[in-house]
């Protein structure tokens, strides 16, 4: 009886899956695997930022600085652009456009050199590691923002000291 239910198994076993994954595995040029999200969420603590988990992460952070890049040209030919409004109303709404296209380039800057931050700490393997105390940052901290440097717990003493300070 348990062998029939052992050949069964294993002829369960040899048929393909269902659906493959969301990410195809491929060897990239440091010959780090490419894994899934899901992959990266369920992988044991101890291949914590091992070669595939940095090639995904760098992969994440090249895709987010593609679009960045892509929005400050849309942002640059906005900010080009001249027009004569007549009417005050529509002169005050295009310079409002204006100071706001202005503020997400300098924010869209700053990202910039937070991901260029994040190519140097995968370089150097020290991404996904705590700046101020040496801690595992964590996966689904990395996975919702790539390029954080320090730990939730250290990101919510800031959070609460920054507060405090500007409360007063």
């Amino acid at each position: 009886m348990m062998s029939a239910s052992k050949s069964s198994s294993s002829a369960n076993a040899s048929t393909p899956a269902a659906k493959p994954p969301k990410t195809a595995v491929r060897k990239g040029a440091d010959n780090a695997r490419t894994l899934t999200e899901d992959e990266i969420r369920n992988a044991p603590a101890s291949d914590y930022m091992n070669d595939d988990q940095l090639a995904f992460f760098r992969e994440r952070l090249l895709q987010m600085r593609s679009e960045v890049l892509a929005r400050e040209i849309d942002v640059k030919e906005r900010l080009h652009q001249r027009e004569v409004f007549a009417d005050p109303a529509d002169r005050a709404s295009a310079e409002e456009e204006h100071w706001l296209d202005l503020r997400l380039r300098e924010r869209e800057s700053l990202l910039l050199r937070k991901i260029e931050d994040a190519f140097r700490r995968i370089r150097d393997k020290e991404y996904g590691y705590c700046e101020k105390t040496g801690e595992p940052i964590g996966i689904a901290r990395l996975l919702a923002r790539p390029t954080a440097t320090v730990c939730v717990d250290v990101k919510g003493q800031d959070e609460r000291a920054e507060s405090q300070y500007r409360d007063r």
